[in-house]
């Protein structure tokens, strides 16, 4: 491994203008890092990528590097680009073993972060940095949001967003609320009044989105998002059928062949594969097969029928009459992109969404309500790892600048209150000693 990471980096021209580094969305300075890496210095190569994005480990796996960093490499035009994927892989999970330092000393702020997804967990990371008392609250058991639910293990294994938790979040005082959905028993209003400054929003798109075609609610249908949840809990037989063609289509349509599926068909209604070539050419190799300008009418029990799509002279996609077909299936996947659940805006006041129900937010992550901040899927809809990173490390600037405007918070009335010293219960101890 190690040889093939130096071959790599041995490729690398070390340009002066690098366009590698341009076409990472977190700017993450390519040159430098295989520079220190040749050099030797691999331990400030691993803090020079954490430094710049606290989920380097997950961008090493999960980046479209194809039409990123990789994409824009010089050598690419002529000849293979450098594979900096493989490089950042190497590099940030031997370093991480090195990471070890505590908390930053407090400062006596709070803040909240609502979601434990890949924005909310970068602004965790930076605000604790600074010395803020981080308490992050998501709907889930663990830390992750769509990295740990909606990405597959071969893809992304679990132990990394594990490794991530203890690393940044344990080592560094960072309290994981799990379980708990805000806009339920708690709310936005509720943190403020407990004395967070300032709550950042970063819910994930846990909503699928449907089809709105007759046969949806069907015992045989999976919505992706849940689908990759919880592979194992759905029983869709050994022919299933993907509707969707984007990366979670893909992830679906590898996953049910990991789950005993034999036949596995990727329906599209467009002529154009949205995922990455990277991820399609996977899932044709494992044996997934694709239909193209193919719309889907209504589910049946063993069966979907598409009907043929076209694009007119303007370029715009209709069904041809006539055209429906039944194509034979055990299970059928919806994966047809998510969006935002409503339980967090409709107990929140004063804040504004737009009529897709995101979060309306400035570029540095500001809402209508002072103190209160979105970004990621909350404010943006869908976006990649690495985009919800550079998100997040805007508005925990922007969280920062603001709480320092803030006069110092009060402390609790009862601070000085007699404490009463812990009595142990003597049966209990008894118990114990038996």
């Amino acid at each position: 491994m190690a040889l093939h990471v130096m071959e790599e980096a041995n490729r690398c021209l070390g340009c002066k203008k690098p366009r590698c580094r341009e076409g990472c969305p977190i700017h993450t300075n390519i040159p430098e890092v295989i520079r220190l890496l040749k050099d030797g210095k691999l331990n400030e190569a691993g803090w020079m990528l954490f430094e710049n994005n606290p989920l380097t480990t997950v961008c090493s796996l999960v980046c479209n590097h194809e039409k990123q960093c990789e994409g824009h490499c010089i050598r690419g035009i002529k000849d293979v680009p450098v594979h900096f994927s493989v490089i950042e892989n190497y590099i940030s999970t031997t370093y991480a073993n090195q990471m070890v330092k505590g908390p930053a000393p407090g400062n006596g702020r709070k803040v909240a972060i609502v979601g434990a997804g890949p924005a909310g967990l970068t602004i965790a990371v930076i605000l604790a940095r600074y010395g803020y008392g981080v308490t992050i609250f998501d709907s889930k058991d663990k830390i992750g949001g769509v990295m740990r639910y909606g990405i597959p293990d071969f893809r992304l294994p679990d132990a990394v967003l594990d490794d991530f938790a203890y690393r940044h979040l344990e080592l560094k005082g960072i309290q994981f609320r799990p379980n708990t959905t805000v806009g339920g028993a708690i709310t936005i209003d509720d943190m403020f009044r407990d004395g967070y400054q300032s709550v950042f929003v970063g819910a994930g798109l846990w909503k699928p989105r449907s089809l709105h075609i007759k046969g949806e609610s069907l015992g045989h249908v999976a919505f992706a998002i849940n689908y990759l949840a919880a592979p194992g809990a759905f029983r869709l037989g050994e022919r299933v059928i993907v509707i969707g063609s984007g990366n979670s289509a893909m992830d679906c349509a590898r996953t049910a062949i990991r789950n005993g599926a034999h036949y596995v068909t990727v329906f599209n209604r467009r002529d154009k594969i949205a995922a990455s070539q990277y991820e399609s050419s996977y899932a044709r190799l494992e044996g997934v097969n694709f239909e193209m300008m193919k719309t889907p009418v209504e589910i049946l029990e063993d069966c979907v029928v598409f009907a043929d799509s076209e694009y007119d002279e303007e370029g715009r996609l209709h069904t041809i009459p006539g055209s429906e077909k039944r194509y034979p299936c055990t299970g059928v996947i919806v994966a047809v992109s998510q969006e935002l659940g409503s339980s967090i805006m409709n107990s929140t006041r004063d804040i504004q969404t737009k009529s897709t129900g995101l979060l309306i937010a400035d570029e540095d992550g500001r809402t209508s309500r002072p103190g209160v901040f979105a970004a990621g899927d909350a404010a943006h809809g869908a976006s990649t790892v690495v985009e919800a990173v550079a998100n997040g490390k805007r508005v925990a600037e922007a969280m920062h600048a603001y709480m320092q405007t803030l006069p110092p918070p009060e402390p609790s009335a009862y601070a000085e209150a007699p404490l009463v010293e812990a009595v142990e219960s003597s049966v209990l101890a008894e118990q114990v000693i038996k």
